[in-house]
């Protein structure tokens, strides 16, 4: 009948002795802790403020030490993006997508990867392994740019119009449609789209510049009320007189040449390399 209290003795005996660990477990547990967090803050911070190329080098000396952590592959896979070293970011990913854990959101960011390095039937098969219910910005404005490549236009309209809606910061889609509808033809389109991604970022210039070139399409040369430096104005000046003389207004594009000199605040050696061409010719 002694058996339950021995038994519960036991029990209680197992548990005091794992409640009561060492202080130096107990330190070195906590240790641990402060280390993981310390890990993951300089792993956010390579990824977003440090040096692209430091991150690179911090994220492969990572890895090198624990080459099953996805995390680490995942930040070097990202780091060699942001340090512009396409051709290693691609397989980066590739070996993301083959561990354990691997999400949809890596197969998006594999596809952006192969889109870099002009690897355009391989992104369409990546992003046509992603299910339809995974609906983000980015897998969005990846299919439009891929619809785009293939001449599929109803379709890379549908998602770059799904891809607007999905950001609160579409700017940057905005122009790359615009640019679709400049490539296609569709001027007045494009210009419609390109005023609409300056309204959410105004500094955006290459918006400016794609902007002035859909009107001189339309032999409008006339520059948009927009919020411009004097620099700013003098190159989109010289884009206009472009876009002039492309049109067959030689003698507009001139002058639109001139006003671009006349305005820069310093020498402006392509616009006066551009007049003296056209008065040569």
């Amino acid at each position: 009948m002694r058996h339950p209290f021995i038994v519960a003795l036991c029990l209680s005996g197992a548990a005091l002795a794992a409640g009561c660990a060492s202080p130096d477990d107990n330190a070195d547990r906590a240790m641990q802790t402060v280390n993981a967090i310390d890990e993951n803050n300089l792993s956010d911070l390579m990824l977003t403020a440090a040096d692209p190329r430091e991150a690179v080098a911090y994220f492969q000396r990572a890895v090198g030490e624990q080459p099953d952590r996805i995390d680490l592959q995942r930040g070097l896979a990202r780091s060699l993006v942001r340090a512009s070293s396409n051709s290693a970011a691609a397989p980066a990913w590739a070996r993301v997508l083959e561990m354990e854990g691997a999400t949809h959101d890596d197969r998006v960011n594999y596809a952006d990867a192969l889109i870099r390095n002009g690897k355009w039937t391989e992104a369409e098969a990546a992003l046509n392994d992603i299910p339809p219910t995974h609906e983000t910005f980015k897998r969005y404005r990846l299919e439009a740019m891929v619809a785009d490549s293939n001449k599929e236009w109803s379709k890379a309209d549908h998602f770059y119009e799904t891809a607007v809606g999905l950001t609160t910061t579409p700017s940057g889609t905005l122009n790359n449609w615009g640019y679709s509808k400049l490539s296609r033809g569709a001027f007045a389109d494009a210009e419609r789209l390109f005023g609409e991604a300056l309204q959410y970022d105004s500094d955006l210039f290459t918006a400016k510049n794609n902007l002035v070139l859909a009107r001189g399409a339309q032999r409008n040369y006339q520059l948009p009320i927009l919020d411009l430096t004097q620099t700013e104005r003098a190159k989109l000046l010289h884009t206009m007189a472009l876009a002039a003389v492309r049109q067959g207004d030689v003698a507009i594009g001139k002058e639109l040449l001139q006003d671009a000199i006349d305005t820069h605040p310093q020498h402006f050696e392509e616009a006066v390399r551009s007049l003296r061409a056209l008065e040569r010719a």
